[in-house]
């Protein structure tokens, strides 16, 4: 039961359409009829539990996260890991096969790529019965309207992630920010070579914790999903061998040896 990726698939921006399919999503959504959520915590992959206090992402309240397809996916793949619906709203570069990587749920995914105009509207509908969204604003969004979205939030129990450009502003009634920065690719050569995976750090800002907690990810690793960046080891410096009193060196290995043990 339920509207998933196969009776569900993309709002049409059509302005003769929208109209329609907004209505038929509320259908949807009514038959359905979820019920508020009893969870206070929706689960974050382990790589991100220390990026904010509670280790999870607060219900009835929303964040506001970095537009990076690679982040929304990591950030939804604990909840759809544990059977919560999910969904994502005006993300059409957002894959499919990469979103199976992650290890999210198809069968329990909403994709909505192109809903135009009627993102919010779309979001309020689906906020009645999705536990954790995701949205792309195509527009901006008078403060009114973000006041009863957040409402509504609270009510259901759903929990929200607004995709923003960081220079787009704070979206009103956020919880807090969760941003994607310093990328580094690997797999590339001296100008050959392919893609193989990218390591990111991830920085988390709340209202309860105002200071920064930053984690260094694999975003995707190795499997597609995300992974605990390993530190990089660096050289030590070089050893420096002090003369004896007799004016030789002692052989740099005798050194080492000694050193270590």
């Amino acid at each position: 039961m339920g509207i998933g990726l196969d009776a569900m698939t993309a709002l049409s921006p059509t302005s003769d359409n929208r109209a329609g399919e907004v209505l038929r999503l509320r259908r949807e959504i009514s038959r359905m009829q979820r019920r508020r959520s009893e969870h206070t915590l929706l689960p974050l992959d382990p790589a991100f539990a220390a990026l904010l206090p509670e280790e999870g992402l607060q219900t009835g309240t929303s964040y506001t996260v970095s537009p990076s397809p690679a982040l929304v996916l990591a950030l939804l793949s604990a909840a759809s890991g544990k059977g919560h619906w999910c969904a994502v709203i005006g993300m059409p570069t957002l894959g499919v096969e990469a979103a199976a990587a992650y290890g999210i749920d198809l069968t329990r995914l909403i994709l909505v790529p192109s809903p135009g105009d009627r993102w919010l509207a779309v979001t309020s509908a689906l906020a009645e019965v999705v536990p954790l969204i995701v949205v792309q604003p195509e527009s901006r969004v008078r403060d009114a309207d973000v006041a009863r979205l957040s409402a509504r939030l609270r009510d259901r129990g759903s929990t929200l992630l607004v995709a923003e450009e960081p220079g787009a502003g704070r979206w009103a009634q956020s919880e807090g920010t969760i941003r994607l920065h310093d990328p580094d690719w690997h797999g590339l050569g001296e100008g050959w070579g392919l893609l193989s995976d990218c390591t990111v750090t991830v920085t988390a800002r709340t209202r309860h914790s105002p200071r920064a907690s930053s984690v260094r990810v694999r975003l995707p690793g190795g499997h597609g999903a995300v992974e605990t960046a390993v530190a990089e080891l660096t050289a030590l410096p070089p050893l420096s061998v002090e003369p004896e009193a007799s004016g030789t060196s002692a052989p740099s290995e005798l050194l080492f040896w000694a050193e270590a043990g």
